[in-house]
Protein backbone atom coordinates (compact mmCIF):
# COMPACT_ATOMS: atom_id res chain seq x y z
CA UNK A 1 0.00 0.00 0.00
CA UNK A 2 1.46 3.28 -0.94
CA UNK A 3 1.46 5.85 1.79
CA UNK A 4 -0.26 8.71 0.23
CA UNK A 5 1.70 11.92 2.62
CA UNK A 6 3.71 13.36 0.06
CA UNK A 7 7.37 14.35 1.50
CA UNK A 8 7.74 17.91 0.62
CA UNK A 9 10.61 19.20 -1.75
CA UNK A 10 12.37 22.13 -0.03
CA UNK A 11 12.28 25.44 -1.88
CA UNK A 12 15.73 26.29 -3.96
CA UNK A 13 17.57 29.04 -3.02
CA UNK A 14 16.80 32.52 -5.28
CA UNK A 15 18.85 32.31 -8.75
CA UNK A 16 18.54 32.98 -12.74
CA UNK A 17 19.32 30.92 -15.40
CA UNK A 18 18.98 30.54 -19.26
CA UNK A 19 17.49 28.71 -20.99
CA UNK A 20 18.59 27.22 -24.87
CA UNK A 21 18.36 23.58 -26.37
CA UNK A 22 21.52 21.80 -26.86
CA UNK A 23 20.65 21.64 -30.57
CA UNK A 24 20.60 25.04 -30.68
CA UNK A 25 24.45 25.92 -29.79
CA UNK A 26 27.35 26.23 -31.95
CA UNK A 27 29.57 23.58 -33.33
CA UNK A 28 31.06 22.80 -36.74
CA UNK A 29 29.23 19.25 -36.65
CA UNK A 30 25.79 20.55 -38.01
CA UNK A 31 24.29 20.69 -34.14
CA UNK A 32 25.18 21.52 -31.30
CA UNK A 33 26.98 18.89 -29.98
CA UNK A 34 29.15 17.87 -26.41
CA UNK A 35 32.47 19.45 -27.70
CA UNK A 36 34.38 22.78 -27.35
CA UNK A 37 31.78 25.46 -27.75
CA UNK A 38 29.37 24.16 -25.64
CA UNK A 39 32.05 24.53 -22.79
CA UNK A 40 32.55 28.09 -23.94
CA UNK A 41 28.42 28.31 -23.34
CA UNK A 42 29.21 27.71 -20.10
CA UNK A 43 31.38 29.61 -19.53
CA UNK A 44 29.37 32.94 -20.85
CA UNK A 45 26.45 31.37 -18.33
CA UNK A 46 29.23 31.69 -15.75
CA UNK A 47 30.63 35.11 -16.62
CA UNK A 48 26.78 36.50 -16.76
CA UNK A 49 26.32 35.52 -13.24
CA UNK A 50 23.71 32.94 -14.37
CA UNK A 51 23.15 29.57 -11.73
CA UNK A 52 21.28 27.25 -14.59
CA UNK A 53 21.04 26.30 -17.69
CA UNK A 54 17.76 24.51 -18.81
CA UNK A 55 17.74 22.57 -21.44
CA UNK A 56 15.48 20.47 -23.33
CA UNK A 57 15.12 16.67 -23.89
CA UNK A 58 18.27 14.97 -24.73
CA UNK A 59 17.07 11.90 -26.25
CA UNK A 60 16.67 10.83 -29.61
CA UNK A 61 14.43 12.86 -31.47
CA UNK A 62 11.27 11.88 -33.45
CA UNK A 63 7.98 12.89 -35.49
CA UNK A 64 8.64 16.59 -37.09
CA UNK A 65 12.14 16.29 -35.04
CA UNK A 66 10.39 16.76 -32.15
CA UNK A 67 12.80 15.94 -28.60
CA UNK A 68 9.21 15.38 -27.11
CA UNK A 69 8.23 12.28 -29.53
CA UNK A 70 11.34 10.28 -29.07
CA UNK A 71 12.10 6.75 -29.68
CA UNK A 72 13.34 6.56 -25.99
CA UNK A 73 13.11 8.16 -22.51
CA UNK A 74 16.25 6.97 -21.33
CA UNK A 75 18.48 6.72 -24.27
CA UNK A 76 20.97 10.23 -25.04
CA UNK A 77 20.45 11.08 -28.86
CA UNK A 78 23.58 10.48 -30.81
CA UNK A 79 23.42 13.62 -32.87
CA UNK A 80 25.43 15.56 -29.80
CA UNK A 81 27.97 12.92 -29.53
CA UNK A 82 31.46 15.11 -30.72
CA UNK A 83 33.29 14.36 -33.20
CA UNK A 84 36.40 15.52 -31.98
CA UNK A 85 36.92 14.05 -28.97
CA UNK A 86 36.73 10.40 -30.67
CA UNK A 87 39.24 11.97 -33.17
CA UNK A 88 41.24 12.29 -29.78
CA UNK A 89 41.01 8.76 -29.24
CA UNK A 90 42.04 7.93 -32.31
CA UNK A 91 38.69 6.39 -33.54
CA UNK A 92 37.58 8.12 -36.19
CA UNK A 93 40.19 10.44 -39.12
CA UNK A 94 39.52 14.18 -38.17
CA UNK A 95 39.45 15.03 -41.60
CA UNK A 96 36.21 13.81 -42.00
CA UNK A 97 34.39 15.76 -39.60
CA UNK A 98 34.01 18.32 -41.50
CA UNK A 99 31.48 16.14 -43.49
CA UNK A 100 29.14 16.00 -40.25
CA UNK A 101 28.47 20.08 -41.16
CA UNK A 102 25.41 21.54 -42.32
CA UNK A 103 25.39 24.06 -45.04
CA UNK A 104 23.61 26.39 -43.18
CA UNK A 105 25.02 26.82 -39.32
CA UNK A 106 22.20 28.86 -38.60
CA UNK A 107 19.34 25.79 -38.80
CA UNK A 108 19.84 21.99 -38.23
CA UNK A 109 19.20 19.63 -40.95
CA UNK A 110 18.13 16.59 -38.59
CA UNK A 111 17.77 14.35 -41.45
CA UNK A 112 21.75 15.00 -42.66
CA UNK A 113 22.97 15.55 -39.35
CA UNK A 114 22.24 11.76 -38.78
CA UNK A 115 22.96 10.30 -41.99
CA UNK A 116 26.62 11.75 -41.72
CA UNK A 117 27.04 11.26 -37.87
CA UNK A 118 26.01 7.71 -37.91
CA UNK A 119 28.80 6.95 -40.49
CA UNK A 120 31.69 8.26 -37.95
CA UNK A 121 30.14 6.44 -35.24
CA UNK A 122 30.09 2.95 -37.18
CA UNK A 123 33.70 3.65 -37.53
CA UNK A 124 34.42 4.49 -33.82
CA UNK A 125 32.61 1.51 -33.03
CA UNK A 126 34.59 -0.73 -35.47
CA UNK A 127 37.84 1.07 -34.79
CA UNK A 128 37.27 0.43 -31.17
CA UNK A 129 39.04 -1.94 -28.42
CA UNK A 130 37.13 -1.34 -25.52
CA UNK A 131 33.92 -3.11 -26.60
CA UNK A 132 34.56 -5.66 -23.97
CA UNK A 133 36.19 -3.51 -21.56
CA UNK A 134 35.56 -2.93 -17.88
CA UNK A 135 33.99 0.11 -18.76
CA UNK A 136 31.72 -0.75 -20.94
CA UNK A 137 30.61 -3.99 -19.38
CA UNK A 138 29.82 -2.09 -16.24
CA UNK A 139 27.68 0.07 -18.42
CA UNK A 140 25.69 -2.14 -20.10
CA UNK A 141 25.01 -3.61 -16.75
CA UNK A 142 24.27 -0.53 -14.80
CA UNK A 143 21.60 0.53 -17.26
CA UNK A 144 20.25 -2.84 -18.52
CA UNK A 145 17.04 -1.90 -17.46
CA UNK A 146 16.74 0.02 -20.62
CA UNK A 147 19.59 -0.04 -22.83
CA UNK A 148 18.63 -3.80 -23.11
CA UNK A 149 15.35 -3.32 -24.94
CA UNK A 150 16.71 0.25 -26.78
CA UNK A 151 19.40 -1.52 -28.71
CA UNK A 152 17.41 -4.25 -29.73
CA UNK A 153 14.72 -1.87 -31.16
CA UNK A 154 17.30 0.34 -32.63
CA UNK A 155 18.69 -2.87 -34.08
CA UNK A 156 15.64 -4.59 -34.96
CA UNK A 157 14.29 -1.22 -36.40
CA UNK A 158 16.73 -0.97 -38.91
CA UNK A 159 16.48 -4.46 -39.96
CA UNK A 160 12.84 -4.20 -40.90
CA UNK A 161 13.80 -0.83 -43.17
CA UNK A 162 12.84 1.82 -40.07
CA UNK A 163 9.09 0.63 -40.16
CA UNK A 164 7.71 1.27 -36.32
CA UNK A 165 7.48 -1.22 -34.70
CA UNK A 166 3.44 -2.12 -34.93
CA UNK A 167 4.49 -2.84 -38.53
CA UNK A 168 6.95 -5.35 -37.52
CA UNK A 169 6.38 -8.80 -38.10
CA UNK A 170 3.72 -10.63 -35.50
CA UNK A 171 6.04 -12.56 -33.82
CA UNK A 172 8.73 -9.46 -32.86
CA UNK A 173 6.03 -7.05 -32.71
CA UNK A 174 4.32 -9.30 -29.85
CA UNK A 175 7.29 -10.26 -28.68
CA UNK A 176 7.86 -14.16 -29.10
CA UNK A 177 10.35 -14.77 -26.68
CA UNK A 178 11.97 -17.71 -29.54
CA UNK A 179 11.74 -15.52 -32.10
CA UNK A 180 13.25 -12.77 -30.73
CA UNK A 181 15.92 -14.45 -29.36
CA UNK A 182 16.76 -15.63 -32.29
CA UNK A 183 16.79 -12.24 -34.31
CA UNK A 184 18.56 -10.75 -31.44
CA UNK A 185 21.61 -13.19 -31.79
CA UNK A 186 21.22 -12.67 -35.62
CA UNK A 187 21.88 -8.98 -34.94
CA UNK A 188 24.10 -9.24 -32.25
CA UNK A 189 27.01 -6.25 -34.04
CA UNK A 190 23.66 -4.08 -34.52
CA UNK A 191 23.03 -3.80 -31.05
CA UNK A 192 26.23 -3.65 -29.58
CA UNK A 193 26.87 -0.60 -32.20
CA UNK A 194 23.99 0.71 -30.53
CA UNK A 195 25.13 0.12 -26.80
CA UNK A 196 28.66 1.48 -27.64
CA UNK A 197 27.11 5.04 -28.56
CA UNK A 198 25.51 5.31 -25.85
CA UNK A 199 28.42 4.72 -23.48
CA UNK A 200 30.21 7.01 -25.38
CA UNK A 201 27.13 9.72 -25.38
CA UNK A 202 26.96 9.46 -21.48
CA UNK A 203 30.65 9.91 -20.99
CA UNK A 204 30.90 12.79 -22.97
CA UNK A 205 27.57 14.53 -21.57
CA UNK A 206 29.29 13.53 -17.17
CA UNK A 207 32.28 14.94 -18.21
CA UNK A 208 30.45 18.42 -19.67
CA UNK A 209 27.96 18.18 -16.58
CA UNK A 210 31.15 17.99 -14.25
CA UNK A 211 32.01 21.08 -16.12
CA UNK A 212 29.07 22.92 -15.25
CA UNK A 213 28.62 22.44 -12.01
CA UNK A 214 32.53 23.08 -11.29
CA UNK A 215 31.54 26.55 -12.42
CA UNK A 216 28.71 26.85 -10.62
CA UNK A 217 26.28 25.99 -12.95
CA UNK A 218 23.13 23.20 -11.99
CA UNK A 219 21.85 22.15 -15.37
CA UNK A 220 17.85 21.60 -15.52
CA UNK A 221 16.24 18.85 -17.57
CA UNK A 222 13.45 18.55 -18.91
CA UNK A 223 11.09 15.02 -19.52
CA UNK A 224 7.90 15.01 -21.38
CA UNK A 225 5.17 13.32 -19.42
CA UNK A 226 3.85 11.09 -22.47
CA UNK A 227 6.35 8.84 -24.72
CA UNK A 228 6.11 8.23 -28.47
CA UNK A 229 3.81 5.26 -29.64
CA UNK A 230 7.03 4.15 -31.93
CA UNK A 231 9.66 3.98 -29.03
CA UNK A 232 11.42 0.87 -27.20
CA UNK A 233 9.23 2.01 -24.42
CA UNK A 234 5.52 1.15 -25.71
CA UNK A 235 7.49 -1.51 -27.83
CA UNK A 236 9.41 -3.16 -24.17
CA UNK A 237 6.05 -2.70 -22.10
CA UNK A 238 2.53 -2.39 -23.57
CA UNK A 239 0.96 -3.51 -21.33
CA UNK A 240 1.71 0.01 -19.40
CA UNK A 241 0.05 1.89 -22.07
CA UNK A 242 -3.57 1.72 -22.90
CA UNK A 243 -3.27 -0.59 -26.08
CA UNK A 244 -5.89 -3.05 -27.30
CA UNK A 245 -5.31 -6.55 -27.93
CA UNK A 246 -4.01 -5.96 -31.57
CA UNK A 247 -1.15 -3.45 -29.62
CA UNK A 248 -3.30 -0.10 -31.26
CA UNK A 249 -3.79 2.67 -29.41
CA UNK A 250 -7.77 2.79 -27.70
CA UNK A 251 -7.20 6.96 -26.39
CA UNK A 252 -4.22 9.51 -27.44
CA UNK A 253 -2.85 12.65 -25.51
CA UNK A 254 -3.87 15.88 -26.48
CA UNK A 255 -5.44 19.32 -24.86
CA UNK A 256 -8.60 20.50 -25.93
CA UNK A 257 -9.88 23.72 -27.61
CA UNK A 258 -8.80 27.03 -26.08
CA UNK A 259 -7.68 30.45 -26.96
CA UNK A 260 -4.70 29.35 -29.17
CA UNK A 261 -6.25 26.30 -30.87
CA UNK A 262 -10.23 26.04 -32.01
CA UNK A 263 -9.35 21.95 -32.71
CA UNK A 264 -7.29 21.68 -29.28
CA UNK A 265 -4.12 19.63 -30.19
CA UNK A 266 -3.89 16.27 -30.71
CA UNK A 267 -0.71 15.17 -29.56
CA UNK A 268 -1.27 11.50 -31.09
CA UNK A 269 0.77 9.40 -27.81
CA UNK A 270 -0.29 6.51 -26.45
CA UNK A 271 -1.75 7.40 -22.76
CA UNK A 272 -0.58 5.45 -19.77
CA UNK A 273 -2.66 2.80 -17.90
CA UNK A 274 -1.99 4.40 -14.65
CA UNK A 275 -3.82 0.77 -12.90
CA UNK A 276 -1.43 -1.33 -14.47
CA UNK A 277 1.56 1.53 -13.55
CA UNK A 278 0.27 1.07 -9.90
CA UNK A 279 -0.12 -2.60 -10.00
CA UNK A 280 3.95 -2.83 -10.39
CA UNK A 281 4.46 0.10 -7.82
CA UNK A 282 5.23 2.41 -10.52
CA UNK A 283 8.53 1.03 -10.97
CA UNK A 284 8.54 2.41 -14.97
CA UNK A 285 8.14 6.07 -13.43
CA UNK A 286 10.60 5.53 -11.17
CA UNK A 287 13.15 3.94 -13.07
CA UNK A 288 12.49 7.46 -15.62
CA UNK A 289 12.86 9.77 -12.35
CA UNK A 290 16.07 8.02 -11.02
CA UNK A 291 17.51 7.80 -14.60
CA UNK A 292 16.97 11.63 -14.60
CA UNK A 293 18.23 12.38 -11.82
CA UNK A 294 21.63 11.02 -12.78
CA UNK A 295 22.12 13.35 -16.08
CA UNK A 296 20.52 16.96 -13.97
CA UNK A 297 20.05 18.66 -11.15
CA UNK A 298 17.00 19.26 -11.29
CA UNK A 299 14.26 18.01 -13.35
CA UNK A 300 10.94 19.63 -15.15
CA UNK A 301 8.22 17.30 -15.92
CA UNK A 302 6.09 18.58 -18.96
CA UNK A 303 2.69 18.91 -19.10
CA UNK A 304 2.93 18.12 -15.31
CA UNK A 305 -0.63 18.62 -14.54
CA UNK A 306 -1.64 15.30 -16.70
CA UNK A 307 -0.63 13.61 -13.69
CA UNK A 308 -3.46 14.90 -11.84
CA UNK A 309 -5.81 15.05 -15.00
CA UNK A 310 -5.38 14.28 -18.55
CA UNK A 311 -6.64 14.65 -21.82
CA UNK A 312 -8.19 11.68 -23.72
CA UNK A 313 -9.15 11.36 -27.03
CA UNK A 314 -10.29 8.33 -28.93
CA UNK A 315 -7.61 7.01 -31.53
CA UNK A 316 -8.29 7.77 -34.87
CA UNK A 317 -9.89 11.43 -34.36
CA UNK A 318 -8.77 13.90 -36.52
CA UNK A 319 -8.89 16.47 -33.88
CA UNK A 320 -8.73 16.73 -30.25
CA UNK A 321 -12.57 18.42 -30.05
CA UNK A 322 -13.95 15.15 -28.83
CA UNK A 323 -11.71 14.54 -26.13
CA UNK A 324 -12.51 13.72 -22.43
CA UNK A 325 -11.11 14.71 -19.18
CA UNK A 326 -9.70 11.83 -16.97
CA UNK A 327 -8.22 11.47 -13.50
CA UNK A 328 -4.79 10.73 -12.76
CA UNK A 329 -3.00 8.73 -10.06
CA UNK A 330 -1.65 12.26 -8.62
CA UNK A 331 -0.47 12.16 -5.49
CA UNK A 332 0.46 8.22 -5.63
CA UNK A 333 2.89 8.65 -8.27
CA UNK A 334 4.58 11.79 -7.04
CA UNK A 335 4.75 9.81 -3.76
CA UNK A 336 6.57 7.29 -5.62
CA UNK A 337 9.03 9.35 -7.72
CA UNK A 338 10.07 11.05 -4.24
CA UNK A 339 11.46 8.03 -3.15
CA UNK A 340 14.18 7.99 -5.91
CA UNK A 341 14.55 11.76 -6.26
CA UNK A 342 17.20 12.03 -3.68
CA UNK A 343 18.35 15.56 -3.25
CA UNK A 344 17.25 16.63 -6.95
CA UNK A 345 14.71 19.09 -7.32
CA UNK A 346 11.62 18.65 -9.75
CA UNK A 347 9.62 21.74 -11.65
CA UNK A 348 6.18 21.31 -12.17
CA UNK A 349 4.91 22.71 -15.68
CA UNK A 350 1.94 23.43 -14.74
CA UNK A 351 0.57 25.65 -17.49
CA UNK A 352 -3.09 25.10 -18.67
CA UNK A 353 -6.11 24.38 -16.87
CA UNK A 354 -4.96 24.83 -13.00
CA UNK A 355 -7.76 22.80 -10.98
CA UNK A 356 -7.62 23.24 -6.69
CA UNK A 357 -6.57 19.84 -6.83
CA UNK A 358 -3.17 21.05 -8.90
CA UNK A 359 -2.73 24.02 -6.64
CA UNK A 360 -3.46 21.45 -3.28
CA UNK A 361 -1.03 18.96 -4.68
CA UNK A 362 1.63 21.64 -5.97
CA UNK A 363 1.43 23.03 -2.35
CA UNK A 364 1.69 19.56 -0.51
CA UNK A 365 5.18 18.35 -2.78
CA UNK A 366 6.67 21.62 -2.61
CA UNK A 367 7.27 21.42 -6.43
CA UNK A 368 7.81 25.32 -7.96
CA UNK A 369 5.03 26.06 -10.72
CA UNK A 370 5.81 28.34 -13.60
CA UNK A 371 4.88 31.56 -14.36
CA UNK A 372 5.22 33.02 -17.64
CA UNK A 373 5.50 36.70 -18.62
CA UNK A 374 4.39 36.97 -21.90
CA UNK A 375 0.74 36.13 -21.01
CA UNK A 376 0.76 38.88 -18.27
CA UNK A 377 -0.07 42.20 -20.19
CA UNK A 378 -4.06 41.90 -21.21
CA UNK A 379 -4.28 45.10 -18.46
CA UNK A 380 -5.61 42.89 -15.88
CA UNK A 381 -3.92 44.01 -12.75
CA UNK A 382 -4.69 41.09 -11.46
CA UNK A 383 -3.37 38.12 -14.01
CA UNK A 384 -1.44 35.60 -12.25
CA UNK A 385 1.80 35.73 -14.83
CA UNK A 386 2.60 39.57 -13.61
CA UNK A 387 5.00 39.98 -10.94
CA UNK A 388 3.40 41.73 -8.34
CA UNK A 389 1.04 38.15 -8.23
CA UNK A 390 3.56 35.75 -7.76
CA UNK A 391 4.17 33.38 -4.91
CA UNK A 392 7.57 32.86 -4.00
CA UNK A 393 7.94 29.38 -4.69
CA UNK A 394 6.95 29.70 -8.58
CA UNK A 395 9.81 29.65 -11.33
CA UNK A 396 9.26 32.50 -13.74
CA UNK A 397 10.12 32.67 -17.75
CA UNK A 398 9.76 34.67 -20.24
CA UNK A 399 8.09 32.32 -22.36
CA UNK A 400 9.06 28.73 -22.91
CA UNK A 401 10.65 26.87 -26.32
CA UNK A 402 6.47 26.88 -27.44
CA UNK A 403 6.27 30.50 -27.12
CA UNK A 404 7.45 33.42 -29.55
CA UNK A 405 10.26 34.85 -28.35
CA UNK A 406 9.67 38.20 -26.30
CA UNK A 407 10.54 40.81 -28.78
CA UNK A 408 8.88 38.71 -31.58
CA UNK A 409 5.70 38.51 -29.45
CA UNK A 410 5.27 42.12 -28.77
CA UNK A 411 6.00 43.19 -32.38
CA UNK A 412 2.46 42.24 -33.03
CA UNK A 413 0.30 43.06 -30.66
CA UNK A 414 -2.15 45.70 -30.13
CA UNK A 415 -1.75 49.28 -28.88
CA UNK A 416 -3.83 48.18 -25.67
CA UNK A 417 -1.44 45.48 -24.68
CA UNK A 418 1.69 47.64 -25.58
CA UNK A 419 0.88 50.47 -23.34
CA UNK A 420 -0.15 48.22 -20.44
CA UNK A 421 2.94 46.39 -20.96
CA UNK A 422 4.59 50.06 -21.16
CA UNK A 423 3.06 51.76 -17.90
CA UNK A 424 3.32 48.53 -15.78
CA UNK A 425 7.57 48.28 -16.78
CA UNK A 426 7.61 51.75 -16.77
CA UNK A 427 9.60 51.85 -19.94
CA UNK A 428 8.68 54.42 -22.48
CA UNK A 429 9.25 52.15 -25.96
CA UNK A 430 8.71 49.53 -27.55
CA UNK A 431 11.62 47.93 -27.84
CA UNK A 432 12.69 48.23 -24.26
CA UNK A 433 9.90 45.98 -23.56
CA UNK A 434 11.57 42.89 -23.91
CA UNK A 435 14.82 43.70 -21.13
CA UNK A 436 11.70 45.50 -18.82
CA UNK A 437 10.38 42.19 -18.65
CA UNK A 438 13.60 40.75 -17.91
CA UNK A 439 14.50 43.28 -15.20
CA UNK A 440 10.78 42.86 -13.49
CA UNK A 441 11.49 38.83 -13.29
CA UNK A 442 14.51 39.34 -12.14
CA UNK A 443 13.08 41.99 -9.48
CA UNK A 444 10.03 39.69 -8.40
CA UNK A 445 10.02 37.19 -5.23
CA UNK A 446 10.08 34.14 -8.04
CA UNK A 447 12.99 31.90 -6.32
CA UNK A 448 14.19 31.45 -9.95
CA UNK A 449 14.17 33.33 -13.23
CA UNK A 450 14.87 31.80 -16.30
CA UNK A 451 14.90 33.58 -19.81
CA UNK A 452 15.72 31.80 -23.27
CA UNK A 453 18.76 33.11 -25.07
CA UNK A 454 17.19 34.74 -27.95
CA UNK A 455 15.02 37.25 -25.38
CA UNK A 456 18.41 38.09 -23.68
CA UNK A 457 19.28 38.88 -27.51
CA UNK A 458 16.30 40.83 -28.11
CA UNK A 459 15.80 38.18 -31.33
CA UNK A 460 12.27 37.83 -33.24
CA UNK A 461 10.19 35.19 -34.10
CA UNK A 462 12.86 33.85 -37.04
CA UNK A 463 14.82 32.55 -33.69
CA UNK A 464 12.11 30.93 -32.35
CA UNK A 465 12.39 27.15 -31.32
CA UNK A 466 9.14 25.67 -31.60
CA UNK A 467 5.43 26.31 -32.94
CA UNK A 468 2.81 24.20 -31.54
CA UNK A 469 0.55 22.42 -33.69
CA UNK A 470 2.03 22.60 -36.66
CA UNK A 471 5.20 20.13 -38.64
CA UNK A 472 8.61 22.00 -40.28
CA UNK A 473 10.62 24.49 -39.53
CA UNK A 474 10.99 23.98 -35.45
CA UNK A 475 13.53 23.00 -33.35
CA UNK A 476 16.07 23.85 -35.88
CA UNK A 477 17.00 27.39 -34.87
CA UNK A 478 20.77 27.90 -34.09
CA UNK A 479 23.33 30.20 -32.11
CA UNK A 480 26.14 31.41 -33.62
CA UNK A 481 29.42 31.65 -31.81
CA UNK A 482 29.31 35.28 -32.57
CA UNK A 483 26.26 35.96 -30.53
CA UNK A 484 27.93 35.47 -27.24
CA UNK A 485 29.62 38.81 -26.17
CA UNK A 486 31.25 39.90 -23.20
CA UNK A 487 28.97 42.89 -23.37
CA UNK A 488 25.80 40.69 -23.46
CA UNK A 489 27.58 38.74 -20.47
CA UNK A 490 28.06 41.97 -18.40
CA UNK A 491 24.48 43.14 -18.97
CA UNK A 492 22.96 39.79 -17.94
CA UNK A 493 25.66 40.04 -14.99
CA UNK A 494 24.25 43.38 -13.82
CA UNK A 495 20.50 42.59 -13.31
CA UNK A 496 21.55 39.46 -11.54
CA UNK A 497 23.68 40.99 -8.85
CA UNK A 498 21.39 43.99 -8.33
CA UNK A 499 18.77 41.90 -7.73
CA UNK A 500 20.49 39.14 -5.13
CA UNK A 501 20.27 35.99 -8.21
Amino acid sequence: MINLRIKKQKTLSRCAGVLIPLSSLPSDQGIGSLGKETYKFIDFLHSAGQSCWQVLPLVPTGYGDSPYQSCSSFAGSILYIDMHSLADEGLIDRNEISQCCGKNKSCVDYIETEIKKSKLLEKAYYNSTDKKSSEYINFCDQNSYWLEDYAAFMAIRRHFDNKPWYEWRDDIKFRNETALNILKDKLHNEIEYYKFCQLIFYKQWQKLKKYANDMGIQIIGDIPIYVALDSADVWASPELFQLDSSLIPTAVAGVPPDMFSATGQLWGNPLFDWNAMESQGFQWWKRRIFHNTLLYDMIRIDHFIGILNYYSVPYGEATAENGTWKTGPGEKLINAISLVTGDKKIIAEDLGIITPNVIRVLKKSGYPGMKLMEFGFDGNPLNKSLPHMFEKNCIVYGGTHDNETLTGFFLHQKSKTINFAQSYLNVHRRKDITWGIIRSAYASIAVLAIFQLQDYMELDNSARINTPSTIGGNWCWRLTSDMLTDELAEKIKKLTVLYGR
